[in-house]
């Protein structure tokens, strides 16, 4: 169902759902605050439209042909500054819309500040940093809604998938290039590109670049493109950690920071409980639980792949239509997966922590902590899929002897107890069995033989091989 006022429909848009749901709503945001420290509102959208910014003709077009309208309190609050040329340390969390801030203020700042002759025909002026494959491709997609008619060449560099497409495309040229770090690094040391010309930089969900070890590549781009005040810095992430602000200040032009704080998102808008309950009994009460609700698009979050193939193989078992998405699956598959999830095809999917972070998927109905995270910042992150932008949500969490420990430190980092539900004797059932998956064979060599075969290891002198 495409957005109200969205002329084309773009269904990867839902995310940013930019129309009032209210005529008579009041904005909490008066003023432009150089520091802003901001609670979500129960409505997600203040009263400040993007037409009142100034911006450049291109942008505002984009922006009104994709039916967006009045801002999101990080986009309110960000925009003012970027748009005056100055850097910004953002925090807000997946889905509050600050993908169209940094892409809006991008634009905008290109536009108005064309490149000088001695610029590199074809070299990239914008840099756009994102820590997962997923990410960087929703974000692509965004941008070239937003900016379609600026005229940029948007290009896309991403890991798992089409090398030379991908190098060819850089190669053209390009004006915006979005990606991960590793396969950017790769091109840049093949001189596919220089980062000469880079004009704005922006680093997206910034602590997951840290989590993901991604930060000393982060540090390599940085240090090679124009110095902090010669380009504009944008850095989002969900935390400003010390870590986080650390490196907004060893590579920005003293950045001014934006914080919207999320926990009234993660309290009022999420309908949280929590359920004690055994290792044993964690499948038979998901399917209970799954089979008493409308799953119509819930995600079941666990703690390693090998739970995951277990719990999707169990409701397969039991009729449910399930999936797996994790960081082993194939690039094309997991694409495949997603946007059979996003159009409701796919009622279930089973994801790892790959994918608690920067999918913008709408309408996620149930969050399942089958595992408890490690890691109580991962708690919001996942609930965050579902109850986006005011919408609201469920997230249903397990307890078990395994995980209980970690649930202290997250009701201490949400600010408050997650109601404890009674476990009703029908809401464990008794599965059926898993289905049987097919297990990959061991990858084949070059020459079509197996790992460990004769065939696939080189003779050496005198027809000996060398013993392992």
């Amino acid at each position: 169902m495409p957005l109200k006022g969205d002329v084309r429909g773009d269904s990867h848009l839902h995310w940013l759902p930019f129309e009032p749901k209210s005529q008579h709503f009041t904005s909490p945001f008066k003023g432009k605050m150089r520091y802003a420290t901001q609670v979500m509102s129960q409505t997600h959208l203040t009263e400040d439209r993007f037409r009142d910014f100034g911006l450049m003709p291109e942008v505002m077009q984009g922006i009104e042909e994709a039916g967006f309208f009045r801002c999101t309190p990080i986009q309110s609050e960000t925009l003012p500054i970027a748009l005056l040329g100055s850097d910004v340390a953002g925090q807000a969390q997946t889905g509050t819309g600050k993908t169209a801030a940094f892409l809006v203020a991008t634009f905008n700042f290109l536009v108005k500040n064309p490149p000088g002759k001695a610029a590199h025909d074809g070299q990239p002026r914008a840099l756009i940093l994102a820590p997962t494959r997923e990410l960087a491709i929703q974000i692509h997609r965004d941008a070239e809604t937003l900016g379609r008619h600026t005229g940029f060449r948007l290009g896309l560099a991403y890991g798992g998938t089409g090398y030379e497409s991908q190098r060819k495309q850089l190669e053209d040229g390009v004006d915006v290039l979005i990606g991960t770090p590793g396969r950017i690094i790769d091109y840049f040391k093949q001189r596919v590109f220089n980062l000469k010309s880079i004009q704005v930089i922006v680093l997206d969900e910034a602590d997951r670049m840290f989590d993901l070890g991604f930060i000393r590549d982060i540090r390599y781009l940085l240090r090679r493109c124009p110095p902090p005040d010669q380009r504009l810095g944008l850095l989002f992430s969900a935390t400003l950690s010390h870590r986080v602000t650390e490196l907004a200040y060893e590579h920005m032009n003293n950045p001014q920071p934006v914080r919207v704080e999320p926990e009234q998102v993660t309290a009022e808008r999420v309908r949280q409980v929590l359920y004690h309950t055994s290792k044993e009994e964690k499948i038979p009460l998901l399917i209970g639980l799954l089979k008493h609700m409308d799953p119509r698009r819930s995600m079941v979050f666990v703690n390693t792949k090998r739970s995951a193939e277990q719990i999707c193989a169990y409701l397969e078992g039991n009729g449910l239509k399930t999936a797996v998405l994790s960081g082993d699956v194939p690039q094309k598959k997991r694409q495949r997966l997603l946007e059979e999830f996003q159009k409701g095809e796919l009622p279930i999917l089973v994801a790892t922590d790959v994918a608690a972070r920067g999918l913008h998927i709408p309408e996620v109905s149930h969050v399942f902590n089958f595992d408890l995270p490690q890691d109580s910042e991962d708690y919001v992150h996942r609930i965050g899929r579902t109850a986006r932008l005011g919408a609201e949500g469920d997230a249903i969490s397990f307890a078990c002897e395994e995980y209980v420990y970690s649930l202290p430190e997250i009701e201490d980092y949400i600010g408050h107890k997650i109601e404890v539900g009674v476990i009703q004797e029908d809401l464990i059932v008794e599965p059926e069995p898993p289905v049987k998956r097919k297990r990959r064979g061991p990858p084949r060599n070059r020459q079509g033989g197996k790992p460990g075969s004769t065939r696939s290891r080189p003779r050496r002198s005198g027809g000996s091989r060398r013993a392992k």
